[in-house]
């Protein structure tokens, strides 16, 4: 059976005129999707007997919640299970411009980022636009927040789920649905150079960020295998047409690693690759995860590399941890899940 929330609106009409129905229902049947009814009996505008028919040959699609952790920052970790019983995870944070929810686009991931939790195990699946779009919707109703701002940068790298991810979007921005505005939504990718082509063809007015973690390829091709498909210059090529293509500012993310990729000669090199670039760099000390050897580097490391990209003109924050008392970082309650599962 088909999930409803994986079409787009256009798609829903067209699978509505399918089995002899007006254009208006899929009006009717869109906005209830994206309030979050979890039975066809809530659509109450709707009749019986349509009810019925779209039981036997649909679903409303829906994740089951797992787990909840709340941080004392008041950040909320949640663990959904898919139908077939695997996991993944959303992560609720509340700042003063509002909430955003930081979604996942795969079940695990094949990227293979030595710091990142999300990745080891590797890819079991894509998530459907509508798994990845019942986040919001779900995340919303557990915590009993508004959801203002989206962060696709949970499990998963969305541009290798580029299709389910473009048709999420279409629908997060519909007006006749939750309608997020784009500015809103920040999209973060490990460097699908391909993927970024593509997107800047999107016409969309999202963020992107760019999980960059170091100036040079030999350190990127250890810590980052996707840099030896497409390296650092390729990388920053294909953000520099981004840029030129949407006119809007790139973030590029920075792990700051001990000993890896912390030092003032790295950060000179950081400076002159992004030298002119429409970009804002985020640094962020890393989380530990068990199975790495990885380690944060020191809070006088981070600002003097924050401080020596500050010299060069180049605007640079250091990112606010939220969470960390819940293990917040993406990955890292779904690889706990899956241990206690075993045992």
């Amino acid at each position: 059976m088909v999930n409803l929330k994986d079409f787009t609106y256009e798609q829903l009409e067209d699978f509505l005129a399918q089995q002899g129905e007006k254009p208006y229902r899929a009006g009717q049947i869109y906005s209830w999707l994206h309030r979050g009814v979890e039975s066809f009996e809530e659509m109450t505008d709707i009749s019986k007997d349509l009810r019925e028919k779209l039981k036997k040959i649909s679903t409303l699609g829906g994740l089951k919640l797992s787990d909840k952790l709340i941080s004392n920052d008041g950040t909320v970790k949640i663990l959904w299970e898919l139908y077939e019983g695997e996991t993944i995870e959303s992560v609720v944070m509340s700042y003063k411009h509002g909430n955003s929810v930081c979604i996942s686009t795969q079940v695990g991931c094949r990227m293979g980022c030595k710091f990142c939790a999300s990745t080891i195990g590797g890819k079991i699946r894509d998530l459907s636009a509508g798994e990845i779009l019942d986040q919001v919707i779900f995340a919303g109703k557990v915590t009993g927040k508004k959801i203002s701002n989206i962060v696709l940068m949970g499990i998963g790298e969305p541009l290798d789920n580029y299709d389910n991810v473009i048709t999420f979007l279409k629908n997060v921005g519909n007006p006749k649905g939750i309608n997020i505005g784009y500015r809103h939504i920040s999209l973060s990718t490990c460097g699908v150079v391909p993927g970024i082509y593509k997107l800047a063809e999107e016409n969309f007015p999202i963020t992107l960020s760019i999980s960059l973690h170091s100036a040079e390829n030999e350190t990127r091709n250890e810590i980052m295998p996707i840099n030896r498909a497409y390296d650092i210059n390729e990388l920053i090529t294909a953000c520099k047409h981004y840029i030129s293509k949407t006119g809007r500012r790139i973030s590029f993310e920075y792990a700051m690693i001990e000993g890896v990729n912390d030092t003032p000669i790295v950060a000179e090199k950081l400076a002159r690759l992004l030298k002119g670039m429409l970009c804002h760099i985020n640094l962020i000390p890393i989380n530990s995860v068990k199975e790495s050897t990885l380690k944060r580097s020191s809070e006088k490391s981070i600002y003097v590399f924050q401080e020596n990209l500050k010299r060069k003109g180049l605007t640079v924050t250091v990112r606010r941890e939220l969470g960390s008392d819940i293990s917040a970082s993406c990955g890292q309650l779904r690889r706990k899940n899956q241990k206690s599962e075993k045992q």
